[in-house]
């Protein structure tokens, strides 16, 4: 593990925690009027580590539905989890078992978006730089948690506020960072209607998932991008 790596990961993430802290405070604001205590929010930040799902959480919590139910429609959010761990293996190869086990539990939506761009763009994929970039991300929505937990009180119903529209604002903004790559608009735009589609007739939080298949089904029948051939000398047929 070596300093630079760590350091470069942690001022890559930083602005990650700009946008996202506003987000960690509502989801504590909110987890503490759904009826949970302080220690609770924090406690559920700290081992799910989701956003999203979180948010689902304890918005199910809150009207009581049955404790599989909750469970299941977690990971029917965090099914892509699922797809970003199979991404980023390729990546990742040469970590230890037991980095594997932290860089899988910090692969959160940002994590997964900058280590593709940074294998994209041919730089290295250490652990040091992974642990940076994920440590200034996790610690600091802890601390957000906690702070909209112990002060989300004070201010009444936190979604007066509007604040929950950060989410879809802070996921397009990822989605939009790989507009770049070949076949990017069909796959988002049959993805989109599909994940709106699932939402008027399966409902929340299903579309998450049904959406995400979608889009893997039109990448897989779309062809591959044509491959920059070197042409063939002499030299490279002896």
């Amino acid at each position: 593990m070596t300093k630079d790596d760590f350091w470069q990961g942690v001022r890559g993430g930083f602005p990650i925690v700009v946008s996202a802290s506003p987000f960690g405070a509502l989801f504590g604001a909110l987890a503490v009027d759904y009826g949970f205590s302080v220690f609770d929010a924090v406690f559920m930040s700290m081992t799910v580590y989701a956003g999203a799902s979180q948010m689902v959480g304890i918005e199910l919590f809150g009207n009581k539905v049955q404790p599989w139910l909750i469970v299941l429609s977690i990971f029917a959010v965090n099914f892509r989890h699922i797809l970003y761990s199979a991404s980023i293996t390729r990546h990742i190869g040469h970590f230890s078992a037991m980095q594997k086990v932290f860089t899988f539990f910090l692969l959160v939506d940002p994590q997964y978006a900058e280590t593709e761009k940074r294998a994209e763009r041919g730089e290295p994929v250490t652990f040091a730089w992974y642990l940076g970039f994920a440590m200034i991300i996790y610690i600091p929505w802890q601390f957000m948690t906690f702070l909209g937990a112990f002060f989300g009180q004070m201010i009444g119903d936190p979604r007066a506020i509007g604040l929950d529209v950060l989410l879809p604002i802070y996921f397009m903004s990822l989605v939009l960072g790989f507009r770049t790559r070949d076949n990017w608009l069909p796959v988002v735009a049959v993805s989109s209607l599909a994940s709106v589609a699932a939402m008027h007739v399966v409902g929340s939080p299903w579309h998450v998932s049904i959406g995400a298949m979608a889009g893997i089904l039109l990448a897989a029948c779309l062809p591959l991008p044509k491959q920059r051939q070197e042409p063939v000398t002499l030299e490279n047929e002896v």
